[in-house]
């Protein structure tokens, strides 16, 4: 009699082909990952989260209405039409894309009306990221605004806390844009003409600069883009010629730009044990985010792992109680006031130029393109002169994505995972104000010195070579989607003691690497911080010396030659040079901040990629 296909793997198979069939896309790849939360899509792949193994009635509601609302995405978006008419303004770009999706899922929703209660799950899942919100801000108004939007457009009562910032800014549209929410549901059936309202809305609202006086900004999120004291304008030509960038870029929020497809559900929760792989796997990792690449099946055979058993991927908010959490943070806003100076200085410096590389820039008096109307009056002046004509310049900014890998082991504890905190939360907001997105990663053991793992092995009678022999816990403080200010206690955790134990860095670099491979963003890069080489008592007692060492090298020799994913090394006293190819050594953790936004500002800089 042939064994039952578990109920996960038959939920996956389904929602698969009513993907295709609802986009009317059959040949669409579809994949499930297990470092997602939201689901990632281009316009020929969709990634999916992967469903727990055991799944409730609320988990196949979920992952069926991220599967839906990719589909309605595939199905009734131009991604063409959409960039052509998306505005530049980052707040305005924010805004048009999060009415984009709520328009797909109201157009949609008529053809499928099944589909409705599958994206009500997931809107309630995402809702439980405005309860903080008490007051009106640049930041959640695009949120606000596509909330009302969704509410009006099918009547879909929100949950508690959307409906709860939803009416803070509900009677503040009814008096700037009356009517416009009617225009918006009138057009949702023609994509054009829906950009066309939302382009006389944003003219309406004149966006930032209509809003009230008693409009508020997190003093977090601003002290970083505000103008540079008189010490900045000693530091030469930064601060002459980039005046004009800075003021622009004081305006803009501190969230990253909503993704595709919605606004992200909260930072991803622990996945545990009962997500990792059963049983041994002596011939290395087959875990889909860590396993070897497919082009690479030799590598395969040295490096092994004895199970993976008791390994865990987990959420920073599922390792720390909210009370705790909420201090550790404070605590490390604390050692945030003592070194902001330096650190927010280059922090503005890199934002400027990321700001000044996605500047809209055209040719003029041409043939052919725009009517240009700033020069209509030479014509009326003299009928004789030909019409002028203009046309964008192409930008070469690409759409990026950037991954702080950081070592959570021991000999990191005190200053120099302070500061690597630190770095890491002025680093996602600089980015994210340029509209690039931002994960934090970390990596250490679960135990010291084995685990699980090792009484595994010893109740196998102690095989020779066993591998590794350690149970992996990989951390995600903020994932790719979430922003900024739902993610900011989770950094707090790198302070909490008894977090930072031991370091297995190849197959946490593999972890990193192969999340960054799911995502659609057309530049990726790879930052890990250190202090030294790889260290398991339990592993290297019954290995090579060098064994943890070795497979690190093979990982980044393959990632640097093969990879498209750029990588990049700060090495906390420790020599990292010997391992990458583009790396830092700094001396004193201090140091730290200022080297990780001059080696992004250095990348950013470079003419061609690698």
């Amino acid at each position: 009699m042939a064994q039952a296909e578990p109920l996960c793997e038959t939920l996956k198979r389904a929602t698969q082909a009513t993907l295709k069939a609802m986009a009317g896309k059959p040949d669409v790849e579809v994949t499930y990952n297990r470092g997602l939360n939201v689901a990632s899509l281009s316009s020929r792949s969709v990634s999916l989260p992967e469903p727990n193994e055991t799944l409730t009635a609320k988990d196949i509601y979920i992952l069926r209405g991220n599967a839906d609302a990719a589909a309605l995405r595939l199905g009734f978006h131009d991604a063409e039409l959409h960039n052509a008419k998306k505005p530049t303004g980052f707040e305005a770009r924010k805004l048009f894309d999060a009415l984009e999706q709520v328009r797909v899922e109201a157009h949609g929703t008529k053809m499928y009306p099944g589909a409705a209660q599958n994206l009500k799950a997931v809107h309630a899942q995402n809702a439980s990221a405005y309860a903080d919100i008490t007051e009106r801000d640049v930041a959640n108004m695009p949120e606000a605004l596509a909330l009302l939007a969704r509410e009006h457009f099918g009547g879909e009562a929100l949950p508690k806390p959307a409906k709860a910032l939803a009416d803070l800014w509900r009677d503040w549209m009814t008096q700037h844009a009356p009517g416009h929410l009617e225009r918006l549901a009138n057009s949702i059936n023609d994509q054009e003409e829906f950009a066309k309202a939302v382009a006389e809305l944003m003219q309406t609202l004149q966006m930032l600069d209509m809003l009230p006086s008693d409009t508020k900004s997190d003093p977090d999120t601003d002290q970083d883009a505000k103008p540079q004291d008189e010490n900045e304008e000693s530091e030469g030509e930064d601060s002459g010629d980039e005046k004009g960038e800075l003021d622009t870029s004081s305006q803009l929020g501190a969230e990253s730009l909503a993704g595709d497809l919605m606004d992200s559900l909260e930072s991803e929760g622990g996945e545990g044990e009962d997500r990792s792989l059963e049983g041994e796997s002596p011939a290395g990792p087959s875990d889909p985010e860590t396993a070897w690449p497919e082009n690479e099946p030799v590598k395969r055979e040295v490096y092994r792992v004895f199970t993976q058993k008791f390994d865990e991927t987990i959420g920073a908010e599922d390792l720390c109680d909210p009370a705790e959490l909420t201090r550790l943070r404070e605590q490390l806003d604390r050692q945030l006031d003592k070194l902001q100076g330096v650190v927010a200085k280059l922090a503005n410096r890199l934002q400027r130029r990321l700001l000044a590389k996605q500047t809209r820039s055209w040719d003029f008096d041409l043939e052919e393109g725009i009517l240009d109307a700033a020069r209509l009056a030479r014509v009326v002046t003299d009928p004789m002169l030909p019409l002028s004509f203009k046309q964008e310049k192409d930008t070469d900014f690409k759409d990026t994505v950037v991954t702080m890998l950081i070592d959570n082991s021991g000999s990191m504890r005190g200053r120099p995972i302070t500061i690597a905190a630190v770095g890491a939360d002025v680093l996602v907001r600089t980015l994210e104000r340029c509209g690039v997105k931002v994960e934090i990663l970390g990596f250490t053991t679960r135990t010291w010195k084995g685990g699980k793992s090792r009484e595994a092995w010893v109740e196998k009678d102690k095989p020779e070579n066993p591998g590794r022999l350690n149970d992996l816990r990989h951390i995600i403080y903020k994932s790719a989607e979430a922003p900024w200010r739902r993610a900011r206690k989770n950094l707090g955790l790198m302070l909490k003691e008894g977090i930072l134990k031991e370091n297995i860095d190849g197959e946490a670099l593999l972890w990193a690497h192969n999340r960054l491979l799911a995502r659609p963003e057309q530049r990726r890069i790879l930052m890990v911080i250190s202090d030294g080489a790889p260290v398991d008592d339990a592993t290297l007692s019954q290995n090579a010396g060098n064994y943890l060492e070795r497979h690190l090298r093979d990982v980044i020799e393959w990632i640097e030659s093969k990879s498209e994913v750029e990588l990049i090394a700060i090495g906390i006293g420790h020599d990292v040079t010997r391992y990458y190819q583009r790396a830092v050594t700094l001396l004193d953790a201090d140091d730290l901040g200022g080297t990780i936004m001059l080696e992004l500002a250095d990348l950013f800089d470079e003419d061609t990629r690698r």
